[in-house]
This record gives structure tokens, C-alpha cells and sequence, in this order.
């Protein structure tokens, strides 16, 4: 079976619809995209001012995009490091913007649960494993620059390898990370729930509206024109179909599998009480997590890059990365061996050139943005969204001045070199884990060259 557990296990009932646009309207505000950013930036708007008049246009329906089909991790995970972003903004801008993603995660929880927003979640923190010297070394740089940034053991803290095994029993487990500052959640019904909310506030919700242009003071739909006093583009990866914006960000396509609910005699063997969401510090991205409803929810990078950034639904799904996601847990726990997989599913996320977000807003065109998240959009678009909410109805608050506000990412290059770089370094970042994975002299000099070949790439 193909498609994705989250569709699969959302309650009818919980499901916010919507029409296309007929005709032409008039707005204060609006937002182009059903997800997070968008939605989030509307509830914030609505509770700001609920005179203003904020509607929001979809291609599709509410959470088609990354919102409805991501690893459910609301986590305070940046795409760039703290030495990385302090290098760009300084130090305490740096600490600044990641306190503020770690405070985004409670936060968000907390407008879910005033709103009634059921989303499965668990408040588990998320375990990053070390399976080799490699990644435990890795690890151990993490957590050095951490300290040097102020951060605690209340923000990160090293596990031995009892307590890193004993969290997520998974094979070879040398060491691993801690943070308390991810919630696992079932992101559509997330999505689904906070778009009622905003409806409760008199946001009003377009679907199947395909925009075709957007200007200052308009949006050109297939159903009509907007005219609009601000505009708000939250497309992340489907930013690259809007017209002069293909390579704005990169549409990484990420996949997943899932199980149906697993017995208690399995968890027990894998682990996971308290639900925490679990990762490993290979190079190539995984992701997992223990459902609400007692499933294996898994996935991972791998998928290549289609040529002039395409999205289509036929890249959703992919059978050798299937199989490859379901090898891999399957090698970090053996239980699940006679276990079937049979939800595969997945989609693009929005990466900038310089793995930076922004979020911004221009008061002469008064068009807003906000996006670039590279997987890590759960949180990242909650504080995003209330910061765009800050930024139109001009208050100057603490969000206002971090330094994602204003940045621009450069453009990615053109074609062949986007797609040769691109999947360039999806190739390095598997042969270097390879590598990684084995013993012995030669090994660890062919991991060492091949993570010169991805550290070359991704600076170019």
C-alpha cells in the first residue's frame, strides 16, 4: 500500500475543507499556502486584530504540502549551527534565535491545547544516536558548541551508551544526545486542527485556487483576482512554481514509511517509552517516531533531485528508497523483521542556498515571506508565522529582532549545476556513512574523502 499514515488516521471529522475562489474579493491580508506558515500566520493575525479581513489561497487543500506529510518532529532544530549562524549575526544572536526556536516548541503546544487541537502530541524530547566513532565524534563537537553558546544540560546533555540504549534500544549504540525541545506529533491532524481554529476566527480558507501571480496588492488566481493590502507567500518547497521564483529554494523531496500498530512485546524491544523522536548523526538524514496509536513512523532523505526543481506527485513515492528506509530500521532494530511496512509516502521541503530561513516583510511592496526551513518546518513555521503576524500589524516585539527577520538567501544556480551539485552531495553523504559504517584504516580515509567531497559541494 502506498500513501501516507497520516491521511490515513485522520479523523473525518477533523478535517477542514474548503472552496476555490469564484470571482474576484478584497482582503487586508493575504496568504498564499494552506500550511503551517501560512495558517500560523493567520491565527496570529486574527487574534492580533480580529477587524482585519485575512484570507488564505491554496493550489490544493489544507496541509497538501511538508504540513501534512512531514516526521511529526516539532522540534527547536535549526538547519544552520549555532558557530554557523553566530559567524552571520553574532554570537548572541545566534543564542538569541535558537532559544527562541526551543521556547517555539512549548509555545506552540500550548495555543494547541487552548484550542482544542487533538495532535497526538508527546513533549519527548528527541535522542540523536551515535552508532560509530564517526558520529560519536560528531556528537561530541554538538555538544562542545553548545556550552560555548550558554546552553545547558536543561537544553542538551551527553548519553552513555546505557542511557542512549536504554531510551531507543537500536543495534551498535555508543553514545547519543539529549534535548527536551521536540514534541512528536501527528502533523495533519496538526495542520487540519489549527486551520478550524483560525476559520473560528473569521479567516477564510480558498482550496483548489492555483495562483498564478502575485504582485503588490494582488493575487491572481485561476478563480479571480485578490486585491489585497499585504501579501503573504508560505509556499516553502512550491515557492519554486510561483513565476520568477524557481530558484528562490530547493525542493528536496524527503520519504517515509510506516507500520501498522505494533505490538507491546515489540516496543519493548525498541524502546521509545515516552515517545521520544530519535535520529542518528550519519550524514544522510533519518528521522522516526512512535505514534500516538503505537506505529513505527520512519523516514528519510535519499530521493534525488529532479532537474529545473520539479515537483510531482509521482516523485511522492520512490521503491528504492522504500526499501532502503525499511532496510535501515530494520538494521536498527531487528524486531522488525517480519514486520511489514505498508504506508510509503512523502514530498518536498524548502531549502535556501545558504540552509538559512527567513522571515520577511517588505512595507513599500508589502509583501511578506517566510520559509527555507530544510526539513525542520514544524516549529520553525509556528514562530515564523507569529513573527510575520508581528511584522504586518507593526508591533516591535523580541521576535521582530532576530536575525532571521530581513535575511536573504542568494539564488540557487541554474541548470546542470543545481542538479549536479544537488545530487552530488546526496551521493558523497551516502558513501561517506558507508564508510563510516566500517572498520579499519582504509575505510576511515575513504570516509574522510568522501566527506571532503560533501563539505566542497555544500559550501559552493
Amino acid at each position: 500500500m502506498n500513501g501516507s499514515v497520516w491521511a490515513a488516521t485522520l479523523p473525518d471529522g477533523e478535517r477542514v475543507g474548503g472552496e476555490p475562489l469564484d470571482g474576484d474579493a478584497r482582503a487586508d491580508v493575504t496568504i498564499v499556502g494552506a500550511g503551517y506558515t501560512g495558517l500560523w500566520t493567520a491565527y496570529y493575525l486574527a487574534v492580533a486584530d480580529p477587524t482585519l479581513h485575512v484570507k488564505v489561497v491554496d493550489a490544493a487543500g489544507v496541509g497538501f504540502g511538508a504540513s501534512g506529510r512531514n516526521g511529526g518532529w516539532c522540534s527547536g532544530l535549526l538547519p544552520l549551527s549555532l558557530p554557523a549562524l553566530s559567524a552571520r549575526h553574532g554570537r548572541y544572536a545566534a543564542m538569541a534565535l535558537q532559544r527562541a526556536m526551543n521556547d517555539s516548541v512549548g509555545e506552540m503546544l500550548a495555543v494547541a491545547a487552548t484550542e482544542g487541537i487533538d495532535a497526538g502530541a508527546a513533549h519527548g524530547g528527541v535522542v540523536t544516536l551515535a552508532r560509530n566513532a564517526a558520529q560519536e565524534a560528531r556528537l561530541r563537537t554538538e555538544l562542545s558548541d553548545a556550552r560555548r553558546f550558554g546552553f545547558e544540560d536543561c537544553d542538551l546533555r551527553w548519553l552513555g551508551d546505557d542511557e542512549a540504549a536504554t531510551m531507543c534500544r537500536a543495534t551498535g549504540v555508543r553514545a547519543g544526545l539529549f534535548s527536551p525541545h521536540c514534541a512528536a506529533v501527528h502533523p495533519l491532524r496538526l495542520v487540519h486542527g489549527l486551520a478550524a481554529a483560525a476559520v473560528r476566527r473569521s479567516v477564510r480558507i480558498y482550496t483548489d485556487t492555483p495562483v498564478v501571480a502575485v504582485g503588490p496588492e494582488r493575487v491572481d488566481t485561476a478563480g479571480g483576482r485578490i486585491t489585497t493590502e499585504v501579501v503573504v507567500i508560505a509556499t516553502e518547497a512550491f515557492t519554486a512554481r510561483l513565476p520568477g521564483r524557481r530558484r528562490d529554494v530547493l525542493p528536496v523531496y524527503s520519504l517515509m514509511v510506516a507500520t501498522e500498530p505494533l505490538a507491546d512485546e515489540v516496543w519493548s524491544a525498541i524502546g521509545l517509552d515516552g515517545r521520544p523522536t530519535f535520529t542518528d548523526a550519519r550524514h544522510g538524514v533519518i528521522y522516526g517516531q512512535r505514534t500516538a496509536d503505537g506505529r513505527l513512523a520512519f523516514g528519510g532523505r535519499g530521493a534525488p533531485y529532479h532537474a529545473r526543481s520539479r515537483i510531482e506527485s509521482r516523485f511522492d513515492t520512490d521503491e528504492r528508497v522504500r526499501r532502503d528506509l525499511v532496510a535501515t530500521a530494520r538494521a536498527l532494530f531487528p524486531v522488525l523483521a517480519d514486520v511489514e511496512f505498508p504506508y510509503h509516502w512523502g514530498g518536498p521541503l524548502g531549502v535556501a542556498r545558504d540552509w538559512h530561513p527567513s522571515v520577511r516583510f517588505d512595507h513599500t511592496s508589502r509583501l511578506a515571506l517566510a520559509g527555507g526551513y530544510a526539513g525542520d518546518g514544524v516549529a520553525a513555521a509556528h514562530l515564523a508565522g507569529a513573527t510575520l503576524a508581528d511584522l504586518i500589524t507593526g508591533q516591535a516585539t523580541a521576535r521582530t529582532e532576530l536575525p532571521w527577520v530581513h535575511h536573504h538567501s542568494p539564488a540557487w544556480e541554474t541548470e546542470p549545476w543545481r542538479w549536479l551539485g544537488v545530487n552530488a552531495a546526496r551521493v558523497a553523504a551516502g558513501r561517506a556513512d558507508r564508510a563510516e559504517a566500517s572498520s579499519g584504516p582504509l575505510a576511515r580515509r575513504r570516509a574522510a574523502g568522501w566527506r571532503r567531497v560533501l563539505h566542497a559541494v555544500a559550501k559552493r
